[in-house]
């Protein structure tokens, strides 16, 4: 058997199945205002995918920034409102700038997001820090919609899928793109979605595109299947719609580590910024390189002049498959970002967390997935992705890149002391738009290189 078709390992970490819904896992308990507000959103967000996990970040650096206008010791990510003082209320800030954002992100729900507003509002004290936080978070949250006016959120772009060997096809049950708008969608912390597009997938005709090909062929099939049931649960694990999954997600961690509301309102900013950026990097790469799924591939094996590759017609990978190009994988760059952003925040790899999903059929209302380490929930998602036959090895590997690479780059740059006298003051769309002809490059042999320069810029 090829060293690669041997079932993949999960380094560091564990597997509980449970029952019944775990408070820190799923978020249900609020520490602070930010966990509240996370929580409304994502009762307001919903069932968005990618999309969903982007709106996150709007609704977190208008509270990130509402936040740090009171309390002042860290650097502003987009917005500074002209006044305010440091006995205004975080707690109201925090409220007003998340309700200003949302609504604006979600008009239709105006109704129910004003009333739960106003509820929020009348449980604070009626005084003069009550009134200024208010003032404070409605400032923020307005120039942050201004300054985001026109970024390309929700645009109509036009996507054919194409033909031929290698190329992206419809698969089963998609009639159109999903999203296709974040590949050309404005960045909020990078330069651009471009400058750390991946490297691309393997050619063809290459022994590494026959081993990635093989793989998922006799592990992500519905029938057949060299899984265990383990790996089956793995792949289930990560089927659950992100921006739902994102959302509980990092609240649960959140609210178990314990965070002030200061930090919270950093904390979440910062991940929602790290995996918006990443996932919207993933999305211009996907459609750059139009990359076929593996229930094409398989099915038209005969096609890419690999002898390697065996068509096999009656393929059915073990999930259903996304509706938009494979390379790189999503979940791949968006958990990646995820698990190193924690890093990044944590100062450590050795962050303990637990993981939830209501993916898992056979384990209800949660399944949980616990590790020690940012580096095990990688290998785990890369997995996963296998396993639920929608993406090869590679394409996990590169999304996790991409992941990693922006996490850096958010950290170095953004969300640091005022004191520490490093990194700019202001997110990415305050300032003029940087050229980054240089950032990109596609030679795979200097990745390294590139990756520590990329940490710099």
């Amino acid at each position: 058997m090829h060293p690669l078709w041997a079932p993949v390992r999960r380094v560091a970490a564990t597997v509980a199945l449970v029952s019944t819904t775990l408070a820190a896992t799923s978020g249900s308990t609020a520490a602070n205002p930010v966990d509240d507000w996370n929580s409304i959103a994502a009762q307001t967000i919903g069932a968005r995918g990618a999309a969903g996990v982007i709106d996150f970040a709007y609704v977190h650096i208008a509270i990130y920034d509402a936040v740090n206008a009171i309390d002042g010791r860290y650097k502003v990510f987009a917005v500074q409102p002209s006044s305010t003082s440091r006995r205004a209320s975080v707690d109201a800030a925090t409220a007003a700038a998340a309700h200003t954002v949302l609504v604006w992100l979600y008009p239709a729900q105006s109704d129910a997001l004003n009333a739960t507003y106003a509820a929020y509002i009348a449980n604070l004290p009626a005084n003069a820090a009550t009134a200024a936080g208010v003032k404070v978070g409605d400032e923020v949250g307005a120039a942050f919609i201004a300054l985001r006016n026109g970024d390309g959120r929700n645009a109509n772009v036009p996507y054919t899928p194409g033909a031929g060997p290698g190329v992206y096809q419809f698969t089963a049950g998609c009639t159109a793109a999903v999203t296709p708008w974040l590949a050309t969608m404005d960045t909020f912390a990078v330069k651009s979605s471009t400058q750390f597009r991946a490297d691309g997938p393997p050619e063809l005709g290459s022994q590494r595109w026959a081993e990635m090909f093989n793989e998922t062929k006799v592990y992500g099939s519905l029938n057949g299947s060299l899984r265990t049931p383990a790996q089956t649960e793995i792949g289930q694990f990560y089927a659950e719609n992100p921006s739902v999954w994102f959302g509980r997600n990092v609240r649960g961690i959140a609210v178990a580590k314990r965070l002030s509301t200061v930090d919270a309102a950093r904390f979440y900013a910062q991940v929602f910024v790290t995996a918006s950026d990443a996932l919207l990097t993933a999305w211009n790469s996907k459609f750059s390189f139009n990359f076929w799924r593996p229930s094409t591939a398989i099915h038209q094996a005969d096609t890419d002049s690999n002898a390697e590759t065996i068509t096999d017609p009656a393929w059915t990978p073990l999930l259903p498959t996304p509706c938009h190009p494979e390379y790189p994988a999503a979940h791949g760059a968006g958990t990646g970002a995820l698990a190193y952003a924690l890093e990044q925040f944590f100062g450590s790899s050795n962050v303990v967390i637990s993981l939830s999903s209501t993916s898992v059929p056979t384990v209800q209302p949660l399944a949980v997935h616990s590790f020690s380490t940012t580096q095990a929930l990688v290998e785990d998602v890369i997995a996963g992705r296998i396993y639920g036959g929608m993406h090869y090895r590679t394409s996990g590997e590169d999304g996790a890149r991409i992941g990693r690479r922006v996490a850096r780059y958010v950290a170095s740059h953004y969300f640091r002391r005022v004191d520490d006298g490093h990194g700019p003051h202001r997110g990415r769309r305050s300032h003029q738009r940087a050229e980054h002809g240089d950032d990109q490059s596609n030679d795979r042999n200097g990745r390294n290189e590139r990756e520590r320069d990329d940490d710099r810029r």
